[in-house]
Protein backbone atom coordinates (compact mmCIF):
# COMPACT_ATOMS: atom_id res chain seq x y z
CA UNK A 1 0.00 0.00 0.00
CA UNK A 2 1.47 3.16 -1.03
CA UNK A 3 0.62 6.08 0.59
CA UNK A 4 0.47 9.54 0.13
CA UNK A 5 0.65 12.58 2.36
CA UNK A 6 -1.57 15.97 2.75
CA UNK A 7 0.25 19.35 2.22
CA UNK A 8 3.20 20.47 4.11
CA UNK A 9 3.01 17.11 5.99
CA UNK A 10 5.40 14.16 5.50
CA UNK A 11 5.54 10.57 5.05
CA UNK A 12 5.75 9.87 8.55
CA UNK A 13 1.99 11.13 8.90
CA UNK A 14 0.11 8.46 8.13
CA UNK A 15 2.16 5.83 10.55
CA UNK A 16 0.57 5.81 13.49
CA UNK A 17 -2.91 4.85 12.02
CA UNK A 18 -1.43 1.07 10.62
CA UNK A 19 -2.08 -0.44 13.99
CA UNK A 20 -5.88 0.91 13.38
CA UNK A 21 -6.32 -0.48 9.45
CA UNK A 22 -4.70 -3.44 9.70
CA UNK A 23 -6.94 -6.40 10.52
CA UNK A 24 -5.19 -9.62 12.35
CA UNK A 25 -6.41 -12.27 9.71
CA UNK A 26 -5.04 -9.94 6.92
CA UNK A 27 -1.65 -11.74 5.02
CA UNK A 28 1.28 -9.43 5.00
CA UNK A 29 0.91 -6.08 3.97
CA UNK A 30 3.89 -4.02 2.98
CA UNK A 31 2.98 0.18 4.04
CA UNK A 32 5.33 2.68 1.64
CA UNK A 33 5.15 6.44 3.05
CA UNK A 34 7.13 8.40 0.85
CA UNK A 35 7.81 12.13 0.92
CA UNK A 36 6.50 14.41 -1.78
CA UNK A 37 9.31 16.82 -2.81
CA UNK A 38 10.05 20.72 -0.98
CA UNK A 39 8.69 22.83 -3.26
CA UNK A 40 7.23 26.87 -2.91
CA UNK A 41 3.59 26.74 -2.65
CA UNK A 42 1.71 30.08 -3.76
CA UNK A 43 -1.20 29.86 -1.23
CA UNK A 44 1.33 30.02 2.03
CA UNK A 45 2.94 33.03 0.26
CA UNK A 46 5.34 30.79 -1.96
CA UNK A 47 7.03 29.21 1.43
CA UNK A 48 9.06 25.92 0.76
CA UNK A 49 7.51 23.05 2.19
CA UNK A 50 6.55 19.76 1.35
CA UNK A 51 4.22 19.39 -1.44
CA UNK A 52 2.89 17.43 -4.47
CA UNK A 53 2.11 20.01 -6.55
CA UNK A 54 1.73 24.35 -5.91
CA UNK A 55 -1.67 25.31 -5.24
CA UNK A 56 -2.85 29.21 -6.67
CA UNK A 57 -5.63 30.06 -3.92
CA UNK A 58 -7.89 28.74 -1.92
CA UNK A 59 -10.40 28.08 -4.87
CA UNK A 60 -7.69 24.74 -5.14
CA UNK A 61 -9.36 23.01 -8.43
CA UNK A 62 -8.51 26.19 -10.52
CA UNK A 63 -5.28 27.00 -12.14
CA UNK A 64 -4.25 23.41 -11.68
CA UNK A 65 -0.42 23.26 -11.62
CA UNK A 66 -0.32 20.53 -14.39
CA UNK A 67 3.58 20.47 -14.50
CA UNK A 68 3.59 19.81 -11.21
CA UNK A 69 0.45 17.27 -11.31
CA UNK A 70 2.61 15.24 -14.46
CA UNK A 71 5.88 15.45 -12.01
CA UNK A 72 4.46 13.58 -9.53
CA UNK A 73 2.29 10.98 -11.59
CA UNK A 74 5.64 9.91 -12.77
CA UNK A 75 7.08 9.90 -8.85
CA UNK A 76 4.55 7.84 -8.05
CA UNK A 77 4.92 5.31 -11.45
CA UNK A 78 8.42 5.14 -9.98
CA UNK A 79 7.36 4.07 -6.28
CA UNK A 80 4.97 1.76 -7.88
CA UNK A 81 8.27 0.29 -10.57
CA UNK A 82 9.90 -0.03 -7.62
CA UNK A 83 7.42 -2.30 -5.39
CA UNK A 84 6.96 -4.98 -8.37
CA UNK A 85 10.90 -5.00 -8.92
CA UNK A 86 10.79 -6.20 -4.95
CA UNK A 87 8.85 -9.34 -6.47
CA UNK A 88 5.13 -7.52 -5.98
CA UNK A 89 2.76 -7.73 -8.89
CA UNK A 90 0.63 -4.70 -9.49
CA UNK A 91 -2.88 -6.21 -8.69
CA UNK A 92 -1.27 -6.49 -5.40
CA UNK A 93 -0.68 -2.70 -4.94
CA UNK A 94 -3.15 -0.21 -3.29
CA UNK A 95 -2.78 3.41 -3.60
CA UNK A 96 -3.72 6.24 -1.12
CA UNK A 97 -3.79 9.74 -0.33
CA UNK A 98 -4.86 12.24 2.14
CA UNK A 99 -5.77 16.28 0.57
CA UNK A 100 -3.19 16.75 -1.69
CA UNK A 101 -2.27 12.99 -2.22
CA UNK A 102 -5.57 12.01 -2.52
CA UNK A 103 -5.37 13.96 -5.63
CA UNK A 104 -2.43 12.30 -7.18
CA UNK A 105 -2.91 8.65 -6.06
CA UNK A 106 -6.54 9.11 -7.59
CA UNK A 107 -5.28 10.54 -11.00
CA UNK A 108 -2.07 9.59 -11.17
CA UNK A 109 -3.38 5.37 -10.24
CA UNK A 110 -6.11 5.92 -12.96
CA UNK A 111 -3.60 7.01 -15.57
CA UNK A 112 -1.54 3.82 -14.62
CA UNK A 113 -0.31 1.34 -16.95
CA UNK A 114 -0.69 -1.42 -15.29
CA UNK A 115 -3.47 -3.07 -13.15
CA UNK A 116 -4.09 -2.12 -9.93
CA UNK A 117 -5.93 -3.79 -6.70
CA UNK A 118 -7.19 -0.26 -5.23
CA UNK A 119 -7.61 3.02 -5.30
CA UNK A 120 -8.18 5.25 -1.66
CA UNK A 121 -8.85 8.99 -1.27
CA UNK A 122 -9.46 10.66 1.77
CA UNK A 123 -10.29 14.50 1.89
CA UNK A 124 -9.16 14.55 -1.84
CA UNK A 125 -10.21 15.43 -5.29
CA UNK A 126 -10.02 14.75 -8.83
CA UNK A 127 -7.70 16.91 -10.60
CA UNK A 128 -7.00 17.35 -14.58
CA UNK A 129 -10.39 16.11 -14.89
CA UNK A 130 -10.79 17.43 -18.82
CA UNK A 131 -7.74 14.78 -19.88
CA UNK A 132 -9.08 12.01 -18.00
CA UNK A 133 -11.32 10.29 -20.47
CA UNK A 134 -8.45 10.42 -23.21
CA UNK A 135 -5.29 9.28 -20.76
CA UNK A 136 -7.21 7.04 -18.91
CA UNK A 137 -5.50 3.34 -18.64
CA UNK A 138 -7.72 0.94 -19.75
CA UNK A 139 -6.53 -1.66 -17.03
CA UNK A 140 -7.43 0.70 -14.45
CA UNK A 141 -11.35 0.86 -15.79
CA UNK A 142 -12.77 -1.58 -13.57
CA UNK A 143 -10.34 -0.64 -10.83
CA UNK A 144 -12.19 -0.72 -7.39
CA UNK A 145 -11.95 3.37 -5.63
CA UNK A 146 -12.76 4.14 -2.39
CA UNK A 147 -13.15 8.12 -1.50
CA UNK A 148 -14.07 9.65 1.66
CA UNK A 149 -14.78 13.18 2.89
CA UNK A 150 -15.94 15.03 5.43
CA UNK A 151 -19.12 17.39 5.44
CA UNK A 152 -17.51 20.68 6.94
CA UNK A 153 -14.16 20.41 5.09
CA UNK A 154 -13.24 23.85 4.54
CA UNK A 155 -9.72 23.14 3.29
CA UNK A 156 -11.23 20.63 0.21
CA UNK A 157 -14.75 21.47 0.27
CA UNK A 158 -16.84 18.33 0.12
CA UNK A 159 -18.71 19.76 -3.18
CA UNK A 160 -14.77 18.60 -5.10
CA UNK A 161 -15.58 15.39 -3.71
CA UNK A 162 -18.90 14.90 -4.46
CA UNK A 163 -18.27 16.06 -7.84
CA UNK A 164 -15.26 14.08 -8.78
CA UNK A 165 -17.47 11.12 -7.63
CA UNK A 166 -20.01 11.83 -9.91
CA UNK A 167 -17.53 12.40 -12.49
CA UNK A 168 -15.82 8.87 -12.18
CA UNK A 169 -19.39 7.29 -11.90
CA UNK A 170 -20.63 9.00 -15.12
CA UNK A 171 -17.47 7.46 -16.40
CA UNK A 172 -18.15 3.94 -15.40
CA UNK A 173 -15.60 3.55 -12.82
CA UNK A 174 -16.83 1.37 -9.19
CA UNK A 175 -16.26 4.44 -6.33
CA UNK A 176 -17.27 3.72 -2.76
CA UNK A 177 -18.34 7.07 -1.38
CA UNK A 178 -18.42 7.70 2.25
CA UNK A 179 -19.39 10.98 4.51
CA UNK A 180 -18.27 11.64 7.75
CA UNK A 181 -19.44 15.08 10.11
CA UNK A 182 -15.88 16.31 10.24
CA UNK A 183 -13.22 18.81 9.20
CA UNK A 184 -9.97 18.19 7.17
CA UNK A 185 -9.21 15.48 8.83
CA UNK A 186 -9.48 11.38 9.84
CA UNK A 187 -11.94 9.94 11.70
CA UNK A 188 -12.51 6.42 13.78
CA UNK A 189 -15.22 5.42 11.55
CA UNK A 190 -13.34 6.69 8.43
CA UNK A 191 -10.62 4.04 9.32
CA UNK A 192 -13.01 1.38 10.44
CA UNK A 193 -14.78 1.86 6.75
CA UNK A 194 -11.59 1.77 4.93
CA UNK A 195 -10.35 -1.03 6.92
CA UNK A 196 -13.51 -3.25 5.76
CA UNK A 197 -12.90 -2.22 1.92
CA UNK A 198 -8.92 -3.07 2.31
CA UNK A 199 -9.80 -5.88 3.16
CA UNK A 200 -12.37 -7.32 0.79
CA UNK A 201 -9.29 -6.05 -1.87
CA UNK A 202 -7.03 -8.34 -0.01
CA UNK A 203 -9.70 -11.36 -0.25
CA UNK A 204 -10.29 -10.70 -3.45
Amino acid sequence: MIWLHGLGADGHDFEPIVPELVARDWPPLRFVFPHAPVRPVTINGGLPMRAWYDIAGTAIADRQDETGLRASFAELDALIEREIERGIAPASILLAGFSQGAAVALAGGLRQRRRLAGIVGLSGYLPLMGTLPDEAAADNRATPIFLAHGSADPIVPEGLGTMSRDFLRQHGYAVDWHSYPMAHQVCAEEIADLRTWIGRRLAA
